[in-house]
């Protein structure tokens, strides 16, 4: 690791106050008559009304804005099984993600529970306190089981972003990526190395976009997935193909598209060069992915090549993702994050990409290449027109699918004031820098 990096990181992290996330009040509190409403005697009026009335929940507390972000810290990054308490600053650093993207609050919460059912009962216990639940950093395969029961028995959304926001973002990347390679989604052929709960999550998604399932071939550390491999069940059963492949090398002869969610270097020059023409190679191994950067397209001038990298174009980013995804979710109180509302992400994001660049994203990439193009197949993180489009999309989905409980009358309006709500995070932020993050703007 990078002293100089690893040392900025650590400042960052401490100074000035430890932690990335605080909890402000948003009622005033300045005076006697502030606190009786704020508590005791006039706090008990809205615990009244919502006894009475539970869906008074949303307009009279914060729940409705309200995400948990929840880990036991099995699986965390490339880091592995590192513990609940040192998943904490990815955690809140995902909080943080949600607050300024999207203007939703958000607390983490690291759990000391590796058994899944004893996670299961402690998210379901808290479910009163939040409007969504983001599963975070979950070993597979328990996350599998873990998010199926979650979703089945809570009435709120519930998503694990390390398999349905790398889903969703790739997607949309892959969508983009076939349109300028002159590939149809229903004849590619696809090779997934990995068979974790990102990989299993991005298949399923290829495949309700229309990548045929006879066409896929998956791959784990022992080889390609085959059916009379002994011992397969499960999700890698559900990708085990009869045909006479063994290997990734077999596998990638002739072969459309690469996903990978492996480890680094597992790609050599010979596989890329076995590939189709045009391939589209999606090496998301981090640090390190599967092919080096500039080697793979040294190796392949007709390639279009993407990361999870930030130091490389075309990186594959969940933050295009999950903040907009629950933002709309929430707003109409939907009861669940369904397919419907993932494909709807990930066709808003891709179809952003195409939309010409603001001249105010210029000026944050002013050495990026911003037109739709074999660099440039996903908008940038800082794109502010994500909130208004992926959201609206989202919400649009949810109300067509019957899962939202409160559908939005007019769209157009919810747009707006989704702009407006970026705007005011703006401002938020400049006060908030110019008092140095110590004292607490008026919001």
């Amino acid at each position: 690791m990078n002293d100089s990096l690893k040392e900025k990181a650590l400042r960052y992290h401490q100074y000035p106050h430890p932690g990335k996330i605080a909890v402000i009040p948003t009622k005033p509190y300045s005076n006697p008559q502030d606190l009786s409403l704020a508590y005791s005697p006039g706090v008990a009026y809205p615990c009244l009304a919502i006894k009475d009335d539970p869906s008074a929940v949303r307009t009279l507390t914060g729940r409705s804005n309200l995400v948990a972000v929840i880990s036991n810290g099995t699986a965390v990054l490339g880091l592995g099984n590192i513990g609940p308490l040192a998943a904490k600053p990815v955690m809140e650093g995902k909080a943080l993600l949600f607050k300024i993207f999207a203007g939703l609050d958000a607390f983490d919460i690291e759990l000391d529970a590796a058994d899944p059912e004893a996670f299961i009962a402690a998210v379901k216990a808290m479910t009163p306190t939040f409007g969504g639940i983001n599963l975070e950093d979950i070993k597979a395969p328990e996350c599998f089981e873990i998010e199926r029961r979650l979703r089945e028995e809570c009435d709120i959304p519930v998503m694990h972003d390390d398999q349905h926001g790398t889903a969703i973002i790739s997607a949309a990347a892959l969508l983009n990526a076939l349109d300028i390679q002159g590939k149809d989604i229903a004849e590619i052929r696809l090779v997934v190395n990995g068979a974790g709960a990102a990989a299993i999550a991005c298949t399923r998604l290829y495949m309700a976009l229309g990548v045929r399932r006879n066409n896929i071939v998956m791959c784990d550390s022992k080889g390609v997935l085959r059916a009379d491999r002994p011992g397969l069940s499960g999700s890698k059963l559900e990708f085990a193909t009869d045909r006479d492949l063994h290997t990734l090398a077999d596998a990638l002869v002739g072969a459309d598209v690469f996903l990978g969610l492996s480890v680094a270097d597992v790609m050599t020059p010979d596989m890329l060069l076995s590939m189709a023409p045009k391939p589209i190679v999606f090496a998301l191994a981090n640090p390190n992915p599967e092919i080096d950067h500039d080697l793979a397209l040294a190796t392949r001038t007709d390639l279009i090549f993407a990361t999870g990298r930030s130091d490389f174009s075309n990186q594959i980013n969940n933050v295009l993702g999950f903040p907009y995804i629950f933002r709309g979710a929430l707003d109409c109180d939907a009861s669940e994050i369904n397919e419907a509302m993932k494909l709807a992400a990930a066709r808003a994001v891709a179809a952003l990409t195409r939309e010409p660049a603001t001249d105010a994203l210029r000026r944050l990439y002013p050495d990026k290449q911003l037109e739709f193009g074999p660099k440039y197949i996903l908008p940038k993180p800082f794109d502010k027109r994500l909130l208004p489009v992926v959201a609206v999309a989202v919400a649009r989905a949810a109300a067509e699918s019957g899962v939202a409980r409160r559908p939005l009358d007019d769209y157009d309006a919810y747009s707006r004031w989704l702009s407006g709500l970026i705007d005011h995070m703006n401002r938020y932020d400049s006060e908030l820098m110019l008092n140095g993050g110590s004292r607490l703007p008026k919001v």
